[in-house]
């Protein structure tokens, strides 16, 4: 669906859907509440969005932060939340769960190479990250999207055993360790989601290296079909599609070119 049938879509729903209980027609949402589950990169761009969307409506939004893979078994379920914030290839899941009740992408996800304040290492590409006696952490694939993105480009660049040697027993499985690991002086480099490296900005550098993954991964904002508040969350939905790309790209959820 293009950007401008989805809006179209989510306002028509907005505007004729029959409502019951905190969203019914004719009751104000003043007082309502939202329940917002939402993948750990995305804290901050999130803090903002329900910031602008309960200052708009008067609508409460509870966030509940924690690793997509975390959330799956719930939604499966149709036992929890009302709005899933998450990355590719979530969303699929979710509509394999038939738990889908409309979407925006809202952001871009790319691993990048993030190194120690001022670079004092010099590092400049992949291939440095081979250098005997390194420090590297990495996220582990078997959790993160992001690690499996790494370690496939490593291994089709041949760099995936040396690599793998400085990193040792830092695998991690959130983004927000990579990043109190450079904050700590514990590594010299790690690789990481973008908007995770601007949110440690202050104690990180990021380094340009070019974009030579096989794939770009888009950050969704998904209604939950199950939820008894569809009000509410078309609402939201179409509050994201007017605010979430530029609050998620002004956090760095975006590739850079």
């Amino acid at each position: 669906m293009s950007g401008w049938m989805r809006v179209a879509f989510i306002a028509a729903a907005v505007a004729v859907l029959i409502l019951t209980g905190c969203g019914r027609s004719g009751s104000s949402d003043a007082g309502c509440e939202l329940t917002v589950l939402c993948g750990s990169s995305f804290v901050k761009p999130l803090e903002e969005l329900s910031q602008a969307f309960s200052g708009s409506t008067g609508i409460k939004v509870v966030s509940t932060f924690s690793g997509s893979e975390d959330f799956l078994p719930l939604i499966k379920a149709g036992e929890r939340g009302d709005v899933l914030i998450t990355h590719d290839p979530y969303l699929d899941y979710v509509r394999a769960a038939s738990a889908y009740a409309g979407h925006v992408t809202v952001g871009r996800l790319a691993p990048v190479l993030a190194v120690q304040k001022g670079n004092p290492k010099g590092l400049t590409s992949l291939q440095d990250l081979t250098r005997p006696g390194l420090r590297v952490a990495l996220s582990n694939p078997e959790y993160s999207t992001c690690g499996e993105m790494v370690f496939a480009l490593l291994e089709k660049k041949g760099l995936r055993d040396q690599v793998l040697a400085n990193v040792g027993n830092r695998l991690t499985k959130g983004h927000n360790a990579l990043g109190t690991y450079l904050k700590t002086g514990t590594v010299d480099a790690v690789i990481m989601w973008n908007g995770v490296a601007q949110t440690f900005g202050e104690f990180l550098d990021s380094v340009p290296i070019p974009y030579e993954y096989d794939q770009e991964i888009a950050v969704h904002v998904i209604g939950l079909g199950y939820s008894r508040e569809s009000s509410l969350v078309f609402q939201f939905l179409d509050f994201a599609t007017q605010r979430g790309p530029e609050i998620f790209s002004r956090h760095g959820y975006f590739v850079a070119q």
